[in-house]
């Protein structure tokens, strides 16, 4: 199936940012607040992971504080701890403020207790996963970050969504070489990646979504009537059942041991309920195991042994999880943060009827490969 080319506008990573407070600010959101949401969706857009970016901004996070579904005025609350773990309750507050201040707490326990697990009950959508296993690096730690999902993804042999994409991120820091950043759904691709092609007005490769007979088909527009995504690994022939395991794993993580909404109970009516989403967290601080410099060595060495393995026919390079997307945000800061052509006139349209016009002057465009 070929890949086909998309039109994408360029935009200053600063404009986009300041663009994006303003809106969550008029929304009811607090300033302190809105950064870190803006900071968290830049990160997505800047990485490539557009399916996470400014393109939820009206239709997730506004609607959701002018509807009164996330309360702007929440304050991250201690439910329980203990020296190595700590379970918070977001009060159905902003889901990537309630997070970042929950990874900040949990990597500050690490750095007594060496291994630290933070949990956030009741709070919503927290942006991408690896914004949060990330910051962990700067601290020489191993961070890694989970969350649940409004139900999406079917289990195998199954037709109607139960999980949902329920994402896996682990951060860990290298010498010379690029840090480690595995950020992946447990489903064969996040929802929003549908909501992308969609926007698009693209097909979708076939294994991605099922209708709502348990088919597969190529319309994204089935994922949103009655349809669902597949697990990691797609059918059951294609090992399906491991993506739907490790998506499980989450969900025991973020919902049951959190004390958060679990599978089917998590945002039921997404855009009319509460969404009562589990987020779970945790921090390695490696020196409580070796020396940092001894560890870095060795995960330099390890990574030039995979980097420097024989390619396969036709392919030039072996990358290491996370390094396109560094290098993709190297290329965004030099010539702009690509936004889809579509996402553009949707945040001007919205944004001129809640009062905060797009009026961002363009870099330029380009035309993109979708991935």
């Amino acid at each position: 199936m070929p890949v086909p080319l998309v039109r994408k506008i360029l935009f200053r990573a600063e404009d986009l940012q300041d663009y994006m407070v303003r809106v969550l600010v008029k929304a009811g959101a607090s300033p302190e607040d809105a950064r870190i949401v803006a900071d968290v969706l830049l990160a997505a857009d800047m990485r490539g992971v557009e399916s996470h970016g400014i393109i939820r901004l009206f239709s997730y996070y506004a609607h959701r504080l002018l509807q009164g579904l996330i309360n702007p005025n929440a304050r991250l609350q201690v439910v329980s701890e203990t020296p190595a773990a700590v379970t918070f309750d977001a009060c159905n507050g902003l889901g990537h403020p309630a997070s970042f201040r929950a990874m900040e707490y949990c990597i500050h326990k690490a750095y007594q207790a060496g291994v630290a697990v933070a949990t956030v009950r009741n709070s919503n959508h927290y942006g991408i996963a690896g914004y949060y296993a990330m910051m962990a690096l700067p601290h020489d730690m191993i961070g890694l970050s989970f969350t649940n999902a409004a139900s999406l993804v079917a289990p195998t042999y199954g037709r109607t969504p139960i999980l949902g994409t329920n994402p896996i991120a682990v951060a860990a820091p290298a010498g010379r070489e690029r840090p480690f950043v595995l950020d992946m759904a447990t489903s064969i691709v996040p929802s929003g990646k549908i909501t992308v092609y969609e926007r698009a007005g693209l097909e979708i490769p076939p294994g991605w979504v099922i209708d709502h007979r348990g088919e597969v088909t190529t319309n994204p527009a089935d994922l949103f009537r009655g349809g669902a995504l597949m697990p990691l690994g797609g059918t059951d022939l294609m090992r399906g059942y491991k993506g739907y395991g490790l998506g499980l794993m989450v969900e025991i993580l973020c919902g049951v041991l959190a004390g958060a909404a679990f599978g089917s109970l998590v945002d039921p009516q997404p855009n009319q309920t509460l969404s009562k989403i589990g987020h779970c967290f945790m921090a390695v601080r490696i020196a409580a195991f070796r020396p940092v410099a001894e560890f870095k060595r060795d995960i330099d060495d390890l990574f030039r042994q995979l980097k420097d393995a024989p390619k396969a026919a036709g392919q030039e390079r072996i990358y290491i999880h996370g390094e396109k997307e560094f290098e993709r945000v190297e290329r965004s800061r030099k010539s702009g943060v690509p936004i889809l052509a579509g996402v553009v006139r949707a945040l001007q349209a919205d944004g001129l009827a809640l009062g905060v016009p797009f009026d961002l002057q363009p870099l330029g465009e380009i035309e993109e490969a979708e991935n």
